[in-house]
């Protein structure tokens, strides 16, 4: 049997990606009973839960062809007998689950749960997910770069990430970059003030094997960051590596960005990735709700499913929402406590305007509609306009342009300006607890 199983482990391998086979099925130890019956040890309760919902009728359909007929087949989880034999079975080859974010070369860490094993694969990004896949796993040696395009929430960082992931584990040598663009200009901005812009420039050129870059857009009029880049960029495509790019806004849609810099970018193959269907959004709140080791009726899987429309992170708002409340309460998860945790959360995008923002942010802040579309620099109209922009793109489906218009600006300023209060949220100060008041205040409906 431990030929048949060697057989159809090959066959396997040639069926699933790589770094699937390597998680689940390359652990796998096989032996016979005494009733000729074929076994598969799997190390942990887990590993055997993943395999038989994932892949028990593909070892079954291979184990068919190989033996040429049905086979039974059991799969156990090794546990330790009597004389320690199975103990030591089982030390051999216990899996080696994730339980830390995983530390590329240089960056950022690599979400642990941020993999292609753990991403949901639907209509809406089906051929990012296989160009991703592709370029980690050197299927496609003509395409070397990557554009994952998307509005926020959407899986993006989601498929970068697992890029670095599937690369460093099939080839742990590469020397992974991971970060955004705006980590990228600041280390650049730190290299010219220390005088080490030569370090920065040979870790870049010379000690990067693959380069993932988020939030290009963040880019837009820093001539010099975008200069540096550029030549970075053309020193990594001479030198065949692997670059991935992210972004909510296509290469020729960036605004202040330059004739290279763009050019470059456009190399790319730009995939983009739309929102889920209703489908595609059930089966991410499964997958969710199972990583977490919760248990969620069908009904309120599809309720939350049919009402949190907008993006994945609206989704697991509304997961942890019901779960928590159902926890905190007592009670059990049903349709009427969903109901109420959604409509706190679903925004009233019909009756939120621009107009409405602008009026919302000068009544708390203490100044006129007329102060915040003016020419005024004064530090009290530009906070409350930068606000009163990053609201207006994240709850009205006004474009850029028309953003940028509505309070007198070009689109550049406006997507500067939401820029700086996306920083601002990051540092958990006076901005957050600012954005965090009106966006209680508008999906109240209370503007």
């Amino acid at each position: 049997m431990e030929a048949v199983w060697k057989e159809v482990k090959a066959a396997i391998r040639e069926r699933i990606p790589g770094h699937s086979f390597r998680m689940w099925i390359e652990p796998i130890k096989s032996h016979q009973d005494e009733n000729g019956c074929l076994v598969l040890a799997c190390p942990n309760c887990f590993s055997k839960k993943r395999v038989q919902e994932n892949y028990g009728s593909i070892i079954e359909s291979e184990l068919k062809k190989s033996l040429g007929k049905v086979c039974d087949l059991t799969i156990v989880v090794s546990r330790q007998n009597g004389n320690g034999k199975q103990k030591a079975i089982r030390e051999t080859f216990q899996l080696s689950l994730p339980d830390m974010n995983v530390r590329p070369h240089s960056g950022r860490l690599l979400r642990k749960d941020f993999t292609f094993d753990f991403f949901v694969v639907g209509g809406n990004n089906d051929f990012a997910y296989s160009a991703s896949l592709a370029l980690a796993s050197r299927k496609n040696s003509m395409q070397n770069t990557l554009f994952l395009l998307s509005q926020t929430g959407m899986g993006k960082s989601h498929l970068t990430q697992a890029i670095g992931h599937q690369i460093l584990s099939q080839f742990p040598g590469e020397r992974v970059f991971y970060m955004t663009a705006e980590d990228f200009s600041n280390e650049m901005v730190q290299a010219f003030r220390h005088d080490a812009i030569d370090k920065f420039k040979k870790k870049y050129r010379n000690g990067c094997d693959v380069l993932l870059l988020e939030d290009v857009h963040y880019l837009s009029g820093k001539e010099r960051t975008q200069v540096e880049l550029a030549m970075t960029l053309d020193s990594l495509f001479e030198a065949d590596k692997k670059i991935i790019f992210s972004s909510c806004y296509r290469p020729a849609e960036i605004p202040g960005l330059n004739d290279k810099l763009r050019s470059r970018l456009s190399l790319s193959l730009i995939s983009n990735i739309e929102p889920p269907n209703f489908r595609t959004r059930a089966r991410i709140l499964n997958r969710k709700a199972t990583m977490k080791g919760l248990k969620v009726p069908e009904k309120v899987i599809h309720y939350l499913a049919s009402e949190l429309t907008e993006d994945i992170r609206q989704l697991e708002s509304g997961l942890i929402g019901v779960t928590a409340k159902a926890s905190l309460l007592g009670s059990p998860i049903d349709l009427s406590l969903a109901e109420s945790v959604v409509k706190n959360i679903v925004r009233q995008r019909e009756t939120i305007t621009i107009d409405a923002i602008k009026k919302l942010v000068c009544k708390y802040y203490g100044i006129s509609v007329n102060d915040i579309v003016s020419r005024s620099r004064k530090q009290k109209v530009v906070r409350p306009r930068q606000v009163a922009m990053y609201l207006a793109r994240k709850y009205t489906d006004s474009p850029l342009q028309a953003i940028g218009r509505s309070f007198n600006r070009y689109h550049a300023t406006a997507l500067h300006a939401i820029g700086k209060i996306e920083k601002g949220l990051k540092e958990n100060g006076a901005v957050q607890k600012q954005v965090e008041f009106f966006r209680q205040k508008l999906q109240a409906g209370k503007f």
